[in-house]
């Protein structure tokens, strides 16, 4: 059976997820995870995508992209993924592959869950229990959202630009959003959506990219997305 082919929409948010081999690690030592990092910088600048938040956690990672084209957000995943198994292989002695098959991606909603998305995956060591807050753990960019550590990898969205009219204003803001974690509905949806391949949004949003897919982005049976009529087109 062929596999479902992947949701690819310029200009939008995608929360990707990308895990070892049957949940093994992926790092190892501090330089593995500083060279995947270059790798993500590098691609993400060779074709045309902006990180705007991510955690490598030590069995997989977890990214949100702004692909500048369709294609964008799979090569820069292929460059990266292939360059950083090279270098795992040769440092470990090692041969065969590191990843468990595909990325997963799901696309993101800017306006309702953009920010929630950055907590999910800033907050998911505390979720794992390896810190106690997020500020503690060095491979996320939370540092740079919420302390204005210069991370060469990340690229701002508006939506936590907006957050304040000054660094410092932007970075307290973002602080409060972790003041409470995410319920079971959010991390649900979260989930759900990513694994799913489907897209996390409302209703009006979820219905543009099933007219531009020519397929339904929601959970349940197969065929054709249901007819939609009046609605605005994904900007």
């Amino acid at each position: 059976m062929p596999r479902r082919a992947r949701l690819r929409v310029a200009g939008v948010p995608h929360h990707v997820i990308q895990r070892g081999k049957n949940r093994s690690p992926c790092f190892f030592a501090d330089e593995d995870y500083r060279f995947y990092l270059v790798c993500l910088q590098k691609g993400a600048e060779r074709y045309q995508c902006a990180v705007h938040a991510y955690v490598l956690m030590p069995n997989h990672v977890h990214l949100l992209v702004s692909p500048g084209t369709e294609d964008g957000l799979s090569l820069m995943m292929r460059y990266v993924g292939s360059r950083y198994v090279q270098y795992v292989n040769y440092v470990y002695d090692r041969t065969g592959t590191l990843w468990e098959g595909r990325f997963r991606s799901s696309l993101i909603e800017s306006e309702r869950y953009l920010l929630t998305c950055y907590r999910y995956i800033e907050s998911n060591p505390v979720r794992a229990r390896i810190v106690g807050s997020p500020g503690q753990y060095p491979w996320s960019s939370y540092a740079h959202h919420a302390a204005g550590r210069e991370d060469r990898v990340v690229r701002d969205h508006p939506i936590y630009v907006a957050l304040g009219t000054t660094l410092y204003g932007r970075q307290r803001a973002y602080r409060e959003l972790f003041r409470q974690p995410l319920d079971s509905k959010e991390l649900d949806e979260i989930r759900a959506s990513v694994n799913g391949g489907l897209v996390l949004g409302e209703d009006r949003f979820k219905d543009a990219i099933e007219r531009a897919a020519a397929r339904r982005v929601r959970p349940g049976k197969g065929g054709r997305p249901r007819k939609v009529v009046g609605r605005d087109a994904v900007t």
